[in-house]
């Protein structure tokens, strides 16, 4: 006699144990927006990820950017924890999010067939008097001038092409990416993280 299979609930603390798995796992995933809350979420899992072993941590990214200190605080605490941190791109990986995906070594750097990247320079929302405006607009300058540099010093590429390309939205699927060298590897399958 078949017994009758009763509706299945998620049992209470599936997300902790989803947490759980990925920690031991040493897996974080960035999607979204950059904001100061993904930059806490992401810097918070990468330095007890690091804390508790110096293992690789794979970091899982698909974001259309946003704010730039929030991709600049993950970018250096990528840079700064002792574990080595490998990255993977999917979807799309744009303006501070292509950001935050440099930070590794080139070879610490994959992507999916279908990711496609995307830099520009830095965009400004400054309302006010003209004072704070033309301050403003002399940081945003500075701000890019330093984005460029960090593309040009890890993409392998003249901070002057890095200047012309990032003067407008500049779109790259994967192949193209891994020629200007934003992309050490196109994978995949999880076997050719190495």
């Amino acid at each position: 006699m078949e017994e009758e299979t009763p509706d299945v609930e998620l049992p209470q603390g599936f997300a902790p144990h989803v947490e759980r798995s990925l920690f031991e796992g040493r897996k974080i995933f960035l999607y979204g927006e950059m904001n100061q809350r993904a930059a806490r979420s992401v810097t918070e899992r990468l330095v007890a990820m690091s804390a508790v072993s110096d293992a690789p941590i794979t970091l899982f990214i698909n974001s259309q950017g946003g704010h730039v200190e929030a991709g600049d605080t993950i970018h250096d605490m990528i840079r700064f924890v002792r574990a080595r941190v490998r990255i993977i791109g999917t979807g799309w990986v744009a303006s501070a999010g292509a950001h935050i995906f440099l930070a590794p070594p080139l070879g610490d750097r994959f992507c999916l067939p279908n990711t496609r990247f995307l830099l520009h320079q830095p965009r400004g929302g400054v309302y006010g008097q003209a004072v704070d405006i033309g301050i403003e607009a002399q940081e945003i300058i500075k701000m890019r001038k330093r984005l460029n540099e960090v593309i040009a010093r890890q993409t392998g590429q003249a901070l002057e092409r890095v200047e012309k390309d990032t003067d407008r939205n500049y779109w790259m699927n994967a192949e193209a990416a891994r020629e200007y060298g934003i992309v050490g590897k196109i994978i995949s399958s999880e076997s050719e993280v190495v």
